[in-house]
């Protein structure tokens, strides 16, 4: 039996999220939550984008780190994320639970790459932050990633759909990340050019 031969529930409708096993190691235990993103992909109701949140918050202050360590990051979590999203599956006993949100995470946290270039996020971080400017390219920034974590377009439903097992659990979100990067970059430049 392979991954995609196991039933996905259904994002639409409420979903309790699988328990832990009761005879996990604490390693086991420490996955679990690292893959339900500390908790913050436990509600029962749209657990991916209460993992998005969770991201963001997450990533708010590892922003305020520089470029280069936050892209150190990202990147870590990507690597490492294919080995925790599966063994968060494997431990819930079915693919891809809607529960998993380091993926979220990671994705999210591409999405943000832009930001940390392009200075929106330096050694000023905190001071800026509360600027409106800066809380816009925060959002615009989760509602791009969604959108694309939503809507999968292609090539992000081929990823979601034909890749299995922990990579494909990360995949999907790693291209959404791109994408919605990639369009980030695409308004931001839109707008100064016209603010300019």
């Amino acid at each position: 039996m392979t991954d995609h031969d196991l039933v996905k529930p259904d994002i639409r409708k409420a979903n309790d999220c699988p328990p832990l096993p009761v005879n996990a190691s604490i390693f086991d235990r420490a996955v679990y939550w690292l893959g339900l993103g500390l908790g913050s992909g436990l509600p029962r109701r749209a657990p991916g984008t209460w993992g998005t949140v969770g991201g963001l918050i997450v990533a708010i202050p590892l922003l305020s780190l520089g470029f280069v360590p936050f892209l150190i990051i990202t990147l870590l979590s990507c690597i490492v994320g294919i080995w925790i999203c599966g063994r968060t599956s494997d431990l819930m006993g079915g693919h891809d639970d809607p529960h998993i949100v380091w993926d979220e995470w990671a994705g999210m946290w591409i999405t943000l790459l832009p930001l940390s270039y392009m200075g929106i996020a330096n050694a000023s971080f905190w001071q800026n932050i509360s600027q409106p400017f800066s809380v816009a390219a925060l959002i615009i920034a989760f509602i791009l990633f969604r959108f694309f974590d939503i809507i999968k377009p292609p090539p992000i439903g081929w990823a979601d759909k034909k890749v299995a097992g922990g990579l494909g659990i990360m995949l999907d979100d790693i291209i959404a990340g791109i994408m919605a990067a990639a369009v980030w970059v695409i308004i931001y430049n839109i707008i100064f050019y016209f603010v300019d």
